[in-house]
């Protein structure tokens, strides 16, 4: 399943942000594959960031996440880098869907 994540960075983050994701750690490169990834895009636009990713079954691997160690470790380098911070209590599904040129085109030729 594919979800799409919008984050925003504090004002003076933005350099430390993209810093931080030049070498992602490779125990969090394991513990994101555990958890069913099979890819994570992020692009930023001034202090809006914005995730693609791709992944087996996204709550299960939210809730693989939120007590991983790795992600822990993480969480403490990149959350105070982010205006709104995620601690992984809730249940939410990603942004919401709006258009898809694949799934129109499919749609109009019967597929």
């Amino acid at each position: 399943m594919e979800r799409t994540l919008h984050t925003r960075l504090h004002a003076d983050a933005c350099e430390a942000y993209d810093a931080l994701h030049a070498q992602v750690p490779a125990d969090l490169l394991q513990a994101l594959a555990d958890a069913g990834v099979r890819d994570w895009r992020i692009w930023r636009d001034g202090r809006d960031v914005f995730h693609w990713l791709d992944v087996e079954d996204y709550r299960a691997m939210r809730e693989h996440l939120r007590d991983h160690p790795a992600n822990i470790a993480w969480q403490a380098r990149v959350t105070p880098l982010q205006s709104t911070p995620d601690d992984y209590s809730g249940d939410d599904d990603g942004l919401p869907a709006v258009w898809s040129f694949r799934r129109q085109r499919a749609a109009a030729q019967g597929d």
